[in-house]
């Protein structure tokens, strides 16, 4: 499973530790991903994601998961977010009709 959040897109970085000698290690820094679970009043379920800490400030602000979901690009949007907002024009259409 990847570690790329689905909001904000963030990935690992990487670098090098360096000692008081100037030894060199690789390494890399992780975003902080959570899995947080999100209720979806269109799908009627909560939907569970892997985002950041910033990716979860960023759907609340925006009026929860379908008003973010709904009101974003698709090419802002990662294989998860993407999948699910699918499924929620689909539900949304289903309604409708």
């Amino acid at each position: 499973m990847a570690r790329i959040c689905s909001v904000s897109g963030k990935k690992p970085h990487f670098g090098n530790n360096v000692s008081h000698a100037n030894n060199k290690t690789r390494r890399r820094w992780q975003p902080n991903l959570q899995i947080c679970s999100f209720p979806s009043e269109i799908l009627g379920k909560s939907v569970a994601l892997r985002l950041t800490a910033n990716g979860i400030r960023t759907v609340e602000h925006n009026g929860g998961l379908d008003a973010w979901l709904l009101g974003t690009r698709d090419s802002r949007l990662g294989e998860d977010a993407l999948k699910i907002k699918k499924r929620l024009v689909k539900a949304q259409a289903r309604k409708q009709a």
